[in-house]
């Protein structure tokens, strides 16, 4: 029986969250049992959700047990199987990242085909981040061409991949927001039509600046004074797509509530929770529309890739410090 090494969480934060909460510990795994696969990850996902799970509090998912290790997408290897479907040597899809094995059963898994692109894409941009950014985009925006939108951490994974998407879908205008130094990438990689950074100068006079028509759409990653300024340049009947807050989600004193809801009633406008989830169903357009722009060179694929799982802490801590651009991983 092979040994693992395991993430766990070993106590929940109070306030920000530190090295002395994440441990590293050494189990022993069993062979499957019937209708279970013994998978040897290859490489897991870190994603900024994984924040909030880390708190004792109700979401849309249920939070990390303390003493548990964690859980994050995950792509590996079946080593071992006793589920007819499942051949050993077989790549797999599951939620049992943070650890170097997984035994799972049959149905946590999905057999992933044969495909031109990285097997790390299904985390990816093939992945929950890349539908994110489509049912994002096409079934709570109902973006159109010719409309303007404005994407909050447009360096980050959902962000880089929501403002490619828009260009390809037909917005007339594509504004992103991010940290000091990432703002060539933003332009020059992705094609952003605008961005500034939003450590220069107040949000809303950047914001006002960049889309000097308004905005039709914003997906908010941030929230905040993000959130407060797509509020003041909203144009009447525009959309508001919440998909993430990570201003706060290692801050508690962040500030999370703008003073301008008022906007909302005085323009109409829709403000709308994002959970990926809810969408699985649009998975086969989304995989169709995704690789063909894959294939034709339109979509641009960042990754940081973290070697080991003794990495996974800190590079999860650079995440939400917002350390990186592109997609974040720890190959193992």
């Amino acid at each position: 029986m092979p040994t693992s090494q395991q993430v766990i969480l070993s106590r929940r934060p109070q306030g920000r969250l530190d090295a002395s909460m994440l441990d590293i510990e050494k189990v022993t795994i069993d062979e499957p049992a019937e209708n279970e696969v013994l998978v040897r990850n290859i490489v897991f996902s870190l994603d900024p959700y994984m924040r909030p799970r880390m708190d004792d509090e109700r979401s849309y998912i249920e939070p990390f047990a303390v003493g548990a290790p964690l859980q994050a997408g995950a792509v590996g290897e079946v080593v071992a199987s006793r589920a007819a479907d499942i051949p050993v040597g077989a790549h797999v899809l599951h939620m049992d990242g943070w650890r170097e094995y997984a035994l799972l059963p049959r149905g946590a898994v999905r057999l992933l085909k044969p495909s031109d692109h990285p097997l790390s894409y299904q985390l990816g941009v093939l992945g929950m981040p890349g539908l994110t950014a489509y049912a994002g985009l096409t079934a709570v925006a109902e973006l159109v061409p010719e409309e303007s939108i404005y994407i909050s951490s447009a360096a980050g994974t959902v962000g880089a991949m929501a403002g490619q998407m828009a260009k390809l879908m037909g917005a007339s205008q594509v504004i992103g927001s991010t940290s000091s130094g990432k703002t060539e990438y933003v332009r020059d990689e992705l094609g952003f039509d605008e961005v500034f950074d939003y450590g220069s100068a107040p949000i809303s006079d950047s914001l006002g600046h960049a889309a000097n028509g308004g905005i039709d759409v914003y997906f908010d990653n941030v929230g905040g004074d993000h959130f407060a300024a797509a509020l003041a340049h909203l144009n009447d009947f525009g959309r508001v797509v919440m998909c993430g807050t990570i201003s706060s989600y290692d801050d508690p004193d962040a500030k999370t509530v703008p003073g301008n809801l008022f906007n909302i009633v005085r323009k109409r406008l829709r403000v709308s929770g994002m959970y990926v989830n809810d969408h699985v169903g649009m998975a086969k357009q989304f995989s169709n529309d995704v690789g063909r722009w894959l294939s034709e060179g339109r979509l641009s694929v960042r990754e940081n890739k973290f070697h080991g799982i003794e990495s996974a802490p800190e590079a999860f801590f650079g995440l939400l410090k917002g350390d990186y651009v592109g997609k974040v991983l720890v190959e193992l």
